[in-house]
């Protein structure tokens, strides 16, 4: 399906809810950008800390020590151009 957006004067846009539902895109919550030829293309980012206690680990981190940690990572791959 196919929807038209506004784009502000600020280059934001919205992005229907029932395309947010289907890419499983939360209200507050990350998204990879990238341009592929001329398109642009987005991708939800899984937040990590969601998978909750299914990892099992023994790091002394609190959840927002781990989150800063990889949204570093993040923004470091996004500089190198390496997707994530």
């Amino acid at each position: 399906m196919t929807y038209t957006v506004s784009i502000t004067s600020q280059g934001q846009i919205s992005i229907p809810s029932k395309l947010r539902r289907e890419l499983g895109l939360e209200k507050i919550g990350k998204a990879q950008v990238f341009k592929e030829g001329n398109r642009i293309v987005i991708e939800p980012i899984k937040d990590f800390l969601q998978f909750g206690g299914t990892l099992k680990t023994k790091i002394k981190a609190s959840p927002k020590q781990i989150r800063r940690a990889f949204e570093g990572y993040l923004a470091k791959e996004a500089v190198t151009g390496a997707k994530a």
